[in-house]
This record gives structure tokens, sequence and C-alpha cells, in this order.
């Protein structure tokens, strides 16, 4: 008798979900950018854009007109990536250029090549991250998680920040997620060698992001440069690749969940919307302002963070 009740139940909850498909979909796809704006001789640079989200939003960032570099660490990949956009839009003006987030040495030589190459810099989206991967370390000794998500991005934008106010009025978009609203800096063990969890790990580095938007637009305040940060939403993405219990999670609830193109409408909202010119220090999520967990707001622990970064990788930066 139970085995008949659940199976009945299970086919009434799959009869629903093919009723609803129209509708839940459309309520997961969340918002959606609707700028017109063009980028006609505007130059872009996007991590991590071989695939995800940050290959979407190269696609339609070239797509409106500007030089796309897309910064990766598999290059193979990365031509790969380039060659789709292409394909989608023959007049897309898209480049390759390695960069290795876990290696200072590989962001320093990226940027030392760029500066050299490239006269302006409009737009910058730290888009890469890694996500609930097994205890690693960067090649200069960070978590993995802190090292790429935030202190390579940290590393990069301090790089770059010059040719960025020289190219103003220009933006900064940082990827993080809901999920910082679960983390903590975690400053007497920042690179979890006490003890560590791949999801908290992941948080931490995602409230980094937060804290280090918000710093980085009050150092910021009279420049030109706006910096705001995005939560993407639940994307079906290879970011889970690391954890197989996700996988499986996002591959039966996929419909519930945002595709590439629909997760990367935030990040293209924050770079080109005409509305946002001056907004900077803010956090985003399905194109309209959201909400930042308390730990996110403070600037005491936003300060801190600041100056132990730049100890970290040994940089001074006013």
């Amino acid at each position: 008798m139970f085995v008949l009740i659940a199976a009945a139940g299970l086919g009434l909850l799959t009869l629903l979900v093919i009723v609803f498909a129209p509708n839940i979909r459309k309520y997961a796809a969340g918002g959606v950018c609707k700028s017109a704006a063009r980028l006609d001789g505007k130059t872009v640079l996007i991590t991590g854009a071989n695939t995800g989200i940050g290959k979407e939003t190269a696609l339609d960032l070239a797509v409106r007109g500007a030089r796309v570099i897309m910064a990766c660490r598999d290059v193979e990949k990365g031509e790969e990536a380039a060659a789709s956009i292409r394909a989608s839009y023959s007049q897309a003006q898209v480049e390759v250029r390695e960069l290795d987030l876990a290696d200072t040495c590989s962001i320093r030589a990226f940027a030392q090549q760029f500066l050299r190459e490239v006269n302006h810099l409009h737009i910058l989206i730290n888009n890469a991250g890694v996500m609930m991967c097994p205890y690693t370390k960067t090649i200069d000794g960070f978590e993995m998680h802190i090292g790429v998500n935030h202190l390579g991005h940290f590393l990069l934008t301090s790089l770059l920040i010059g040719l960025l106010k020289r190219s103003a009025p220009a933006r900064i978009v940082v990827v993080s997620s809901l999920a910082h609203n679960f983390g903590w800096i975690r400053f007497h063990d920042l690179h979890s060698q006490g003890s560590y969890n791949s999801g908290l790990a992941y948080c931490q580095s995602k409230l980094a992001n937060v804290l280090f938007a918000r710093e980085l637009a009050r150092r910021l305040k009279g420049t030109s440069v706006t910096v705001n940060s995005v939560h993407p939403g639940t994307v079906n993405s290879d970011l889970t690749r690391h954890s197989t219990l996700m996988t499986i999670f996002f591959t039966v609830f996929s419909m519930f969940l945002k595709t590439p193109r629909e997760g990367a409408q935030t990040s293209i909202y924050c770079a080109v919307a005409e509305e946002l010119h001056s907004i900077s220090g803010k956090h985003f999520s399905d194109c309209t302002p959201a909400f930042v967990a308390p730990q996110g707001r403070s600037e005491e622990t936003a300060r801190r963070l600041w100056d132990v970064s730049c100890e970290l990788l040994a940089i001074e930066w006013d």
C-alpha cells in the first residue's frame, strides 16, 4: 500500500512539474538586462571567460561592439570558447590570453603584457572562480578558494587600476554569490590550515568578494571608476565539478536553475546599464539591488581584509 501511495505521489509531482514547467522556467530565469547600450570602441577584460557565465558575458559584450579579452587558465579551452563566440557573431572582437589566478607570477606576467599592448580598459569583470574543491593550495601557498576567488583578483585589479583610471569612465564588476551570507572572514585561519570545510571556504571567499568591492569603491570615490558585486543566481554550470553531490543535485533539479546565459544577466547589467554610471559599492542580483549580509557591510572587516590581502601579496595599494 505504501509503495502505491508513494508511486502515486511521485506521479502527481511529475505531472505538476510538466504542467507548470513554463512558469517554473520563467521564475528560475530571473532578471534580464534590458539595456541596449553599445560598447563600440570599448575594451573589456573578463576572467574565466572560457565557460559558463563568463563565456555568455563575453558573447553579449562582443555583440555590443566591445573588444573582449578573455583571460583563461586553459588557453586551448579559451580558444574553443572564442571560436564558438565568433561562430555566433562573426564580427566579434574576442581574443584569448593566458591567466592563472592561482599563481601570482602568472598574474603579474599577464598584467605586464596587457599594459604593454592594451591602451585602454573600460570594463573589468572579475568572474573566474572555484567552488568546493578538495583542500589544495595555490602556487603561493594560499588556500585555493581564497587564493583564486579573492587574492588573485585583488592582485590583478591592483595591477590594472591605473589603466582603468586613465580610461575612465570605467567599471569593475566582481562576481560574488548569495553564499556570502554564510561566510565569515577567519582572520585567525584564513587559509583553513586548522580545519577545512570546502563549503565554508567557498562562502568565505565570496564574502571577501563583497567586502573587496565595497572597500575598493570607497577608495575610488571621485575617480569615475565604479565597482559593484553581483550574485549571478544558482547557475547550472561546471562550477560544481568538484562536488559529486552538488553535480547530481544540479542535474536532477536543472529546471529550477539558471542557464549560464541567464546567470550572466546581472554581470552584463552592471557592466553596461546607463543608470549605473555613477553607482558604486553596491551588490546586485537579478539586475536589481540585493541584500548584503551584515558581515558584508562591516567597514572594519573590509579594511582589515584589505590590509591583510596587501600583506599576503606583498603589495602597497593606497
